[in-house]
């Protein structure tokens, strides 16, 4: 939840007054995910969906009211908050591929693309609420109470997937072992080019540029002294760009063609998160960071559906466990550019990770005929 994220990163740099811990956070997050990834694909496409999403959020859940009661009892550390990152880094390898794959169970592949957009949309929409209120509400309920509604948050996502109809496994993915379904996953990307290229095109600018986020909180209280209500609003804005990028794609009716827009979003969210790092004033940071999100949510938007669209099912949530590498990578990507704004600045270090996904952005397109060339086949998947 955003709340979460906000009064956790809030607490560390309090606990720590240090960049590089904020990292070290999330780094510790990322490890495991990266890891544990290809099981908990494989975990997604033996067993029934809906009961996999509810062991893992019950086991966040657990975790966060550890920190909650050593936070009320004033004896929390920062190594504590270490732990916690690491149970969730082998937790949501398991939660995050189940969800993406229970999508089609519900909305068949006719509405996927649609389906995808809206649920990149939502999870945006927390980025907005989530963050705002976390940041007001930290100064004036204190840092235990945001923490226990954040909780709470969690528990009511919990109980709404009781609403869910269960989603069954195939019965081929159980006729071979573990081992061996781990092995057909990476046999099928090996042999899939565009799709293999879609997750490496994907990964590129989520390692290098998106762990600005987590350097928000630098921004707010040390360059332009807004304290947590100006990093909530920071973090609330940045939502709202994603949730208006999500929601055009879903919008769009010609869903096949996909290679332009991705270019186009890949240079606006560089170009504005470029702008945004050398913004002098909290005013003008704004709506530069509002862009940003906008053009990179595009861009990740399309780039899950088309990879969505490419698979079938039996290996969706195998395939959909490479893609939580687009979630752990701004993550592990957060303790170099940590360690680059201890040094030099967080200007410097967002500005310089812009600058970096741009050119291996560009880059990687010009040198790959398939990117360039692959609305033929997402338009095929879709009349499949």
């Amino acid at each position: 939840m955003g709340s979460q994220q906000i009064v956790r990163a809030w607490l560390v740099f309090q606990l720590t007054d240090s960049t590089l811990a904020l990292g070290t956070i999330m780094f510790t997050v990322a490890v495991p995910m990266l890891l544990v990834a290809p099981f908990g694909g494989v975990v997604a496409d033996r067993r029934e969906r809906r009961s996999l999403i509810i062991a893992g959020q019950g086991l966040v859940v657990a975790s966060e009211l550890v920190i909650l009661s050593l936070l009320w009892s004033g004896e929390l550390q920062f190594w504590h908050l270490v732990a916690n990152a690491g149970v969730m880094g082998c937790v949501f390898p398991y939660i995050m591929p189940a969800r993406q794959a229970i999508v089609v169970n519900i909305v068949g592949k006719s509405g996927l693309a649609n389906a995808m957009a809206l649920s990149m949309a939502g999870m945006n929409a927390t980025r907005v609420i989530g963050p705002a209120a976390g940041g007001f509400l930290i100064g004036y309920l204190g840092l235990e109470y945001t923490y226990l509604m954040g909780i709470l948050l969690y528990v009511v996502a919990l109980l709404c997937l009781f609403g869910v109809n269960r989603s069954p496994p195939q019965a081929e993915a159980r006729q071979v072992s573990v081992g061996r379904n781990i092995a057909d996953g990476f046999s099928y990307i090996a042999h899939n080019r565009l799709v293999l290229l879609l997750l490496l095109y994907g990964l590129v600018p989520m390692f290098l540029a998106m762990p600005f986020q987590t350097l928000l909180v630098v921004f707010a209280r040390d360059i332009w002294q807004t304290g947590s209500s100006g990093f909530g609003v920071l973090s609330g804005i940045a939502g709202v760009g994603g949730v208006v990028g999500s929601i055009w794609v879903a919008w769009r009716s010609d869903s096949h063609r996909r290679s332009r827009p991705m270019l186009i979003s890949l240079l606006g969210f560089g170009g504005f998160l470029l702008l945004f790092a050398m913004s002098p004033w909290f005013l003008l940071a704004l709506p530069l960071v509002f862009a940003a999100n906008v053009f990179q949510s595009v861009f990740g938007t399309l780039n899950n559906t088309a990879i969505q669209l490419l698979i079938p099912d039996h290996v969706r949530g195998r395939i959909s466990s490479f893609l939580m590498m687009s979630f752990s990578l701004p993550m592990l990507g957060t303790l170099p550019m940590s360690a680059v704004a201890e040094l030099y600045g967080a200007p410097f270090a967002v500005g310089l990770a812009s600058v970096l996904a741009v050119v291996v952005s560009v880059l990687f397109f010009v040198a790959s005929s398939e990117l360039r060339n692959m609305d033929g086949s997402v338009r095929r998947a879709l009349l499949d």
